[in-house]
C-alpha cells in the first residue's frame, strides 16, 4: 500500500509531508481509462489532495477542483481521512483520453492539456459550512498552482513537489512532497530550503530508484533537522452508495420516476469518482415513488 509521512523541522517553523501514492494513481488509471497524460495531470492532484488531507480529521474532506481551457477540461481530486492512519482519496477528469504530445523536454505537458483557468479548494468540516477559495492557475502544471493557492489563499509560503511517471502499460512511479515555511522561520531557514528544492532530483526520478516518503522529505529538507510525526497508509476508495443514487433519482419526482419505469427496463448511474455502476430495474426504480407519498 501507498505511504505518506508527516514531519516538522526548524523548532516546528516549517511543515513538511512527502508520500508514495503509485498504486493509488495507477487505480485512478484504471478505473477511468486515463491517457497518458490525463494521468499525469489527475495524479499530481489526486496526490496533492492525499498529501494535503493527512491534516483531516473525523469527517472533514478537501476537494481540489482544476477548471481549465484545455482537452481535459476539469479535475476533480478529493481527500478524507478513511480510518485511524489512513487518508482516502479518489479523483477523475471530465475528459480521461485528454492527451498532448510531449513537451520540449521530453516530459508531459500537463499544461498544455490542462490550459488556462482555476484552481478551487474546498474544506468541508463536521461541523459548520464549507470553506472555498479559488486562485488563477499559475501554469497549469498542478504543483506550481497548489502552492500557488497555499500561498495566496492560505498566507503559506510553500514549495510542492508532484509528479507521475507513466507508460503505456501503466503507472511506474507517482508521488510528491510538500514543505510549507510557518511564521517565526528564519531566513535562513527559507533559504537553506529554497537551496534544497532547487536541488532535489524530480520525485519520479527519486522513486523509480526506490525512495520511500522519508528519502523524499530528507530530499526536500536538505541540511534541516527533520522530525518524523506521522505515518499514513493511503488508497483509492470512494464515498458513493446505492442509497445516494436513490436519494439522487428521488429528486426527479415521482411523475419523471413512473415515465422512466415505463420506458426502461433498466436504469443505469455511473459515479463520476471510482466508475462504479449502479443498475436498478424497473420495479426498483417504481418502488422508489413510493417513499415520495
Amino acid at each position: 500500500m501507498d505511504r505518506i509521512v508527516t514531519a516538522t523541522a526548524e523548532r516546528g517553523t516549517v511543515a513538511l509531508v512527502a508520500g508514495i501514492t503509485t498504486a493509488l494513481v495507477a487505480e485512478a488509471r484504471e478505473r477511468h481509462d486515463l491517457a497518458p497524460t490525463a494521468s499525469a495531470a489527475v495524479g499530481r492532484l489526486l496526490t496533492a489532495a492525499a498529501l494535503l488531507g493527512t491534516s483531516l480529521r473525523g469527517r472533514e474532506r478537501l476537494t481540489l477542483r482544476i477548471v481549465g481551457d484545455g482537452p481535459i477540461g476539469s479535475i476533480t481530486a478529493d481527500a478524507w481521512s478513511a480510518g485511524e492512519g489512513i487518508v482516502g482519496a479518489r479523483g477523475y477528469a471530465r475528459n480521461p483520453s485528454a492527451d498532448v504530445p510531449l513537451n520540449a523536454l521530453g516530459k508531459f505537458d500537463v499544461a498544455r492539456v490542462v490550459g488556462g483557468g482555476t484552481l478551487q479548494v474546498t474544506k468541508t468540516y463536521e461541523v459548520g459550512q464549507p470553506y472555498s477559495g479559488v486562485v488563477p492557475l499559475a501554469s497549469g502544471e498542478i504543483g506550481e498552482d497548489v502552492a500557488a493557492y497555499l500561498a495566496n489563499s492560505e498566507q503559506i509560503p510553500s514549495i510542492v513537489a508532484l509528479g507521475v511517471l507513466a507508460y503505456p502499460a501503466g503507472i511506474r512511479a507517482a508521488g510528491g512532497a510538500i514543505a510549507q515555511v510557518m511564521p517565526g522561520a528564519a531566513d535562513s531557514t527559507v533559504a537553506a530550503l529554497e537551496a534544497a528544492a532547487a536541488a532535489m532530483a524530480p520525485v519520479t526520478t527519486q522513486i523509480a530508484a526506490g525512495a520511500d516518503p522519508e528519502a523524499l522529505l530528507r530530499a526536500l529538507s536538505g541540511a534541516l533537522e527533520l522530525k518524523v510525526l506521522e505515518r499514513y497508509d493511503v488508497a483509492f476508495d470512494c464515498l458513493c452508495t446505492r442509497e445516494k443514487v436513490e436519494t439522487a433519482l428521488l429528486g426527479l419526482g415521482k411523475d419523471e420516476l413512473n415515465k422512466i419505469a415505463r420506458e426502461q427496463p433498466e436504469t443505469e448511474a455511473r459515479c463520476e469518482f471510482c466508475a462504479k455502476r449502479y443498475v436498478l430495474t424497473a420495479d426498483e426504480v417504481s418502488a422508489l415513488t413510493s417513499r415520495l407519498g
